[in-house]
């Protein structure tokens, strides 16, 4: 295996028992190759660090004389004359994965502005990649996008990806369309578990990878750790050599400079253009075999329709060109391209004809899905479907059955919940609609929670009007073992809450792996394994007793033993006992039971849930009492002071609601109650 890091030496290691800067040493093993006992200890200094498993040699190199990626020329050219396929210099595929809030986006905006997308004059706000008004409120990347760039006559087509791990469908399939990825990693925080879950995506399809390291303007960053963990992170992934002699760039994406070492940035991303160019491999194509494009993502226009994006595998597409479209070799129909679009810098650009090797748009082919193949009219093959991972959480949703249903939206019926449920599968490919045990109830599936609550925000803006269950983990039955999913949790807390973070995941079947410090700001960064159900409801708890302080990451891991029962909740709810708008004067006597939703003036009805009770237990509460009034005249009215109330969001009431609640969702309100079908039957 070999690595070259940073603009630091070269070490060949030749004796066999070679000490590195702590007092732990390698050792030759048997077979040639090397191990230690103590691998998470050991230091690298920000070295770079190349070991060969035929012969053991000491000597330095220069990196600037010499400077490996991970794909070795040898490699390409036997690859290549054993496929006899050509690949193109002229064009890159990238896609830049990273954990959440890394800097990918962050990132891209500045690589557009300094390959003059933009006019010098053109007004660009912030993260312009995250054109989704969702996004740009959440500060997450949901949707991938493409966008091209040229540095010396090389087009790059660059995507970015979602970095929270419930959006891990659209990573999957982007991957199908790059050759090579940007590892985007945080100076501070080093690789996180979306980390983890893209880079083992991109080395199973067998990607270059370029590791950048980013935020290193940041006064805390220790770009040594950083780049020691993600070495590490190949090795637990099971990469190839090629793979672990990765490319490393700093980069500050927000002041747009990179560099090869943290103490010398260039001016620009000069740098990482350079590296992308000489360690991403261009695209491998049959210039003269037949016409072959998977379309990888859906996009939708109002006057175009339906519009399929993807790689040009092989051939190649021309506009007016009969096509064959095929789902599987006994399932194919006919079509024609009405029109034909490239990337070229923010915007799609008309096309008359693309080439293998380019990633296109092509509009004109009714009902197109993820997954088929665009190939030619004649004796075209189609390509390998893509595969996503199975959801691991499901909720339901229903028609809403609440005293104000119709007041604020548009769409209510049981018709427009399915046609919108079954529409959106066309693009999310990761999710899964069923019908339920009534005409009007659908189940969702999905990655995670926050999978489906952004499918809820986006309908809910739309106008549609629902309600909807409390998550439920999806299970597996392996022989007659009950199976279900287990997460990666890695907590970041400080050490005078920590113990209270250690009780609260113990009582949810949560188990230990790691914890370290990180730092002389008394961090601590714990890392448990514990079941999908012990995850739902947790985010609110674990920022309860950290007093808001604590930082949650979670990824999915496996399917293990059912752990046992597990209570996420506590306390009780308090109950509207009638119809009616919320008073002062019954919220004053309200408040003393628990921590109240609403405030006064609100209207509400029986069944809704109005507040926290603080005792397990519903009760049952008149929010609607009015003052008596009399004729007897008092010197002083009675001054009531109001707590404030909880002001829950969208994803805060579905982690809240229990088996017999739901929230009811409208385009202009967020309310729970208690579900009347479960009442009944309790009764």
């Amino acid at each position: 295996m070999e690595m070259a890091i940073g603009s630091h030496p070269i070490y060949n290691f030749a004796a066999p028992r070679v000490p590195l800067s702590s007092s732990k040493f390698f050792e030759p093993t048997k077979n040639g190759s090397i191990s230690t006992s103590s691998w998470p200890k050991r230091s690298f200094l920000g070295g770079a660090l190349s070991i060969r498993t035929n012969h053991y040699r000491c000597s330095r190199t220069s990196f600037r004389n010499s400077v490996k990626c991970s794909i070795s020329e040898a490699t390409k050219t036997a690859t290549d004359s054993k496929s006899q396929l050509i690949r193109r210099s002229d064009v890159r595929n990238i896609a830049i994965v990273a954990h959440v809030d890394h800097g990918k986006t962050t990132l891209v905006d500045a690589m557009l502005r300094q390959s003059k997308v933009f006019r010098d004059n053109q007004l660009v706000r912030e993260r312009i990649m995250d054109s989704n008004d969702l996004e740009r409120e959440r500060g997450i990347t949901i949707l991938s996008k493409n966008t091209s760039i040229t540095y010396n006559d090389t087009k790059i087509n660059i995507i970015d990806t979602p970095g929270h791990s419930d959006f891990g469908g659209e990573v999957e399939r982007i991957l199908n369309m790059v050759e090579g990825v940007l590892l985007v990693v945080d100076s501070v925080e080093g690789p996180m578990p979306q980390t983890r879950f893209v880079l083992k995506k991109a080395l199973e399809f067998g990607h270059a990878v370029v590791v950048v390291v980013n935020k290193i303007d940041r006064p805390s960053a220790r770009p040594d750790y950083v780049i020691n963990a993600t070495f590490e992170l190949f090795i637990e992934l099971n990469a190839t050599d090629d793979q672990c002699d990765f490319q490393v760039i700093y980069a500050s994406g927000i002041n747009g400079k990179a560099g090869h070492s943290p103490e010398n940035l260039a001016d620009d991303l000069g740098p990482l253009f350079e590296a992308i160019v000489r360690c991403i491999p261009g695209p491998k194509i049959a210039k003269d075999g037949l016409l072959q494009m998977l379309a990888t993502n859906i996009e939708y226009d109002e006057h175009k329709g339906r519009i399929a994006v993807g790689r040009l595998h092989a051939g190649v597409l021309k506009k007016g060109m009969d096509v064959r479209v095929c789902s599987s070799d006994d399932e194919c129909r006919f079509s024609r391209v009405s029109e034909l679009f490239v990337y070229e810098k923010f915007s799609r650009v008309p096309a008359e004809i693309v080439e293998a090797g380019d990633i296109c748009a092509v509009c004109g082919i009714d009902g197109i899905q993820i997954g088929e193949t665009i190939a030619d009219r004649t004796s075209g093959k189609p390509l390998p479907s893509i595969k996503v991972e199975e959801p691991t959480v499901r909720m339901s949703f229903s028609i809403n059955t609440s005293p104000f249903v119709g007041r604020e939206g548009k769409y209510v019926t049981s018709r427009n919940l399915r046609d919108r449920l079954y529409r959106e599968l066309e693009r999310n490919l990761a999710m899964k609609v069923e019908d339920g045990e009534t005409s009007d109830t659908f189940i969702v599936s999905g990655r995670g929670t926050l999978h489906i609550t952004i499918l809820i925000e986006n309908m809910r803006r739309e106008g549609y009007e629902f309600m909807v269950g409390p998550p439920k983990v999806i299970n597996k039955k392996v022989g007659d073992k009950l199976m279900e999913p287990y997460e990666i949790a890695i907590v970041e807390v400080r050490e005078e809450y920590m113990g209270s973070v250690v009780e609260l995941l113990g009582r949810r079947r949560g188990q230990m792996i790691d914890m370290q410090g990180t730092g002389s700001d008394g961090t601590t960064v714990m890392k448990y394994k514990i079941p999908t159900r012990g995850l739902l409801g947790l985010r609110n708890s674990i920022l309860t007793v950290s007093r808001g302080t604590a930082i949650l990451n979670t990824i999915f891991d496996e399917y293990g033993s059912w752990a046992g029962d597990i209570s996420t909740r506590d306390l009780g709810s308090l109950v509207a006992f009638e119809d009616g708008t919320t008073t002062s004067y019954a919220l004053a006597s309200s408040q003393e039971r628990g921590q109240m939703f609403i405030g006064p003036g609100v209207e509400v009805y029986k069944g809704q849930v109005v507040g926290i009770h603080q005792r397990p237990g519903d009760l049952s509460l008149n929010v609607c009492k009015k003052k008596a009034a009399t004729n007897i005249r008092s010197n002083k009215e009675q001054t009531v002071i109001l707590d404030t109330p909880l002001d829950y969001s969208l994803d805060d009431c579905i982690e809240y609601i229990q088996e017999d609640e739901l929230v009811e969702i409208t385009p202009m309100s967020i309310r729970m109650c208690k579900n009347p079908k479960m009442a009944k039957k309790s009764r």
